[in-house]
């Protein structure tokens, strides 16, 4: 028990560090006049508020503190923004689509509950970005947490962890798709995609690679359907319905496979670089 409860605090602890790094992220690119109008004469005092206290405490442009009502407004706006970061950013989509797929190619509507399958699509992906996690906490929102670094340099090395994942789960094809759209020059490393190509390219990639899955997935509950129909229309049972007899089969099969550990390891392994 107690080891399961220090799992549980690191897992809560390292997805805590990565949604404020993203807030940080946020908040430089919504309000970069505060960031950017901030004097240039000595670095920011240390405080013992946090990360997220210094990111919202950033001057105005006249060189005052921003209020306590603004300072809530900002923040309120950036949760509102946070989730499309989550899901667009992070393993999450291909997660949540290939847990969907499954649960239609068992015949199942509501079981799994939707809650169940997000909740599921949610802790694997923070599993799945672990590593990421872990060098944005050590790089990005620890240094700046200790006031040794700038936000613009929290908000660059979280980037650049981010960019980096994007970057290997992304088919060079639909790169270049995005890149001849917006007519970009060619680029001479992959830290050189700007993000305006590699999101769109990135959501592309994990849509066709979740739908490959999928694929997959029905195949064999696929056989079993036409297994079924097939038997039941020699029978003369036309007025059955096949849902009705192929889906106890379908369960007994994922069951003795067990499934549910395949798919999980499977979609687990295939963010594997």
């Amino acid at each position: 028990m107690p080891a399961c409860a220090d799992r549980s605090d690191t897992i809560m602890r390292a997805g805590a560090a990565m949604a404020i790094c993203m807030m940080l992220a946020l908040l430089l690119f919504a309000v970069p006049a505060f960031a950017q109008a901030a004097p240039a004469a000595a670095p920011p005092p240390v405080d013992n508020g946090g990360a997220l206290t210094r990111a919202l405490g950033q001057v105005s442009g006249d060189g005052r503190s921003l209020s306590l009502s603004l300072q809530i407004l900002i923040l309120m706006s950036l949760l509102t923004v946070l989730p499309s970061l989550v899901l667009m950013m992070t393993s999450f989509t291909r997660i949540i689509i290939v847990l969907s797929l499954l649960r239609q190619a068992l015949g199942l509507q509501q079981t799994p509950p939707n809650q169940v399958l997000v909740g599921l699509a949610l802790f694997l992906s923070l599993f799945v970005m672990r590593p990421a996690i872990d060098t944005i906490n050590a790089q990005a929102f620890d240094p700046y947490g200790r006031g040794q670094i700038s936000i613009e340099e929290a908000v660059g090395r979280s980037g650049k962890v981010l960019h980096g994942f994007m970057t290997k789960q992304t088919r060079e094809s639909d790169l270049k798709l995005f890149a001849n759209l917006a007519q970009a020059p060619a680029f001479r490393t992959p830290a050189d995609i700007p993000f305006s190509i590699l999101l769109p390219a990135f959501v592309t990639s994990e849509l066709k690679t979740a739908f490959q899955i999928g694929f997959m997935i029905f195949l064999p509950f696929l056989i079993i359907d036409l297994v079924v129909a097939s038997t039941l229309m020699a029978l003369g049972m036309m007025m059955l319905s096949p849902t009705i007899i192929s889906m106890p089969f379908k369960l007994l099969l994922f069951v003795l496979v067990d499934g549910w550990a395949l798919t999980m390891g499977s979609l687990a392994g295939s963010f594997a670089t």
